[in-house]
């Protein structure tokens, strides 16, 4: 354990050293000033003291140059230093300047002539606090870790591009600061026939994701046994009321879009279960796909509608999530018509030249509060 004291009198450095020694302090640096201080945290500097081998400053208010509480204002303002503790030892008695000092960040502050006892319980009080706040940081690095392999999992079950023949399917895919609930995911039915969904499960965080990985876990065995746009939707639901959780009040449920392209018949079958409508061109036509059913989750049975949209020589199907016309609409009245427009330019063929394309010119609308999924397929007769 490691104390910082700060004072411009020798006499009370000395003091304050000879108090801590004989507590069982034995780490102590002594400075006379506040640019002493900032040399030693070496403030503004590329690779500052580690803030763990420094447990706490006590510091007086009154120094020359630079005062005790512009002093802790300027290290607890360093991002590196904004939680370690710093108490005052002064003997400066006006009120007001003493809230100015807490609000300035101190935790503690005490008078002098030094009071050996109340010293000790004041140090001893901010250590504890300290220590606490150690082992929550301690924890939070540790959840953050493993949320961020949990990130690194969700990513690598995402489907990679196919560009085979004359079918061409890709992603684009930009996930908030949280765990996603956004999950695309194409296969190959037979050599003619590929399914292919987007979906958006509820919330975000561990609980969502896992839903989400569990519905992930069912995607392929469905969409290659059942292939059926209206079956596919059925099983998923049935999957998604297995999830028993009566103590939860939160009903968990997803909105999807799947269909099945089969470039020998040349046709788009297709369910929306109560998600953003997909786009398709198809021979220069823009057609949405609107036909379905309600979310996933909600009901037991559901009643299921398949839409199918036939193509001569050419078609191309935008799918995304409502993230990203939310985030559109921030700046656009008609988020669903930029899509559009932006989907129709012939050289926007990809999913990434076209997100930013759409990508919003206000500075502050450039950080998505949501998760954001393009998925992009075009084939040819």
């Amino acid at each position: 354990m490691k104390i910082v004291i700060v004072d411009d009198n020798k006499t009370n450095l000395m003091i304050v050293e000879k108090i801590l020694q004989m507590a069982g302090y034995k780490r102590l640096v002594l400075l006379s000033s506040a640019k002493e201080l900032y040399e030693y945290l070496q403030i503004g500097k590329s690779e500052p003291v580690e803030e763990e081998s420094i447990d706490l400053i006590l510091m007086d208010m009154m120094m020359p140059e630079i005062d005790g509480v512009e002093a802790c204002r300027t290290i607890l303002a360093h991002e590196h230093y904004k939680d370690l503790p710093i108490i005052f030892v002064t003997a400066m008695g006006d009120s007001n300047k003493m809230a100015e000092a807490m609000d300035a960040g101190a935790l503690d502050y005490v008078m002098k002539p030094i009071n050996k006892i109340e010293l000790l319980a004041r140090i001893r009080s901010v250590l504890r606090i300290k220590y606490e706040k150690d082992l929550r940081k301690e924890r939070d690095r540790r959840i953050q870790y493993e949320l961020d392999v949990a990130k690194e999992v969700q990513l690598s079950m995402l489907s990679h591009p196919i560009q085979e023949g004359n079918v061409t399917i890709s992603a684009v895919y930009q996930p908030s600061f949280e765990l996603a609930g956004d999950l695309y995911a194409w296969y190959k039915i037979s050599p003619n026939r590929y399914g292919i969904i987007l979906l958006d499960m509820m919330g975000h965080g561990i609980s969502s994701s896992l839903v989400c990985m569990y519905i992930y876990s069912a995607l392929k065995d469905t969409i290659t046994s059942l292939c059926d746009p209206e079956a596919v939707i059925q099983e998923l639901n049935r999957r998604m009321n297995q999830l028993h959780m009566p103590d939860i009040l939160i009903n968990y449920y997803f909105t999807a879009i799947y269909f099945v392209l089969d470039t020998e018949k040349q046709t788009i079958e297709y369910v929306n279960a109560g998600h953003p409508a997909g786009i398709t061109i198809v021979d220069d036509e823009v057609k949405l796909l609107t036909e379905g059913c309600c979310a996933l989750g909600f009901f037991e049975n559901i009643e299921v509608t398949k839409g199918v949209i036939p193509y001569k020589d050419e078609a191309r199907i935008l799918l995304f999530t409502d993230g990203l016309s939310e985030w559109l609409e921030e700046e656009y009245e008609d988020a669903l018509s930029r899509i559009i427009d932006g989907f129709q330019k012939k050289d926007l063929d990809n999913p990434a030249s076209l997100m930013t394309h759409l990508q919003p010119c206000s500075e502050q609308l450039k950080e998505a509060k949501d998760d954001m999924c393009l998925v992009m397929i075009s084939t040819k007769a």
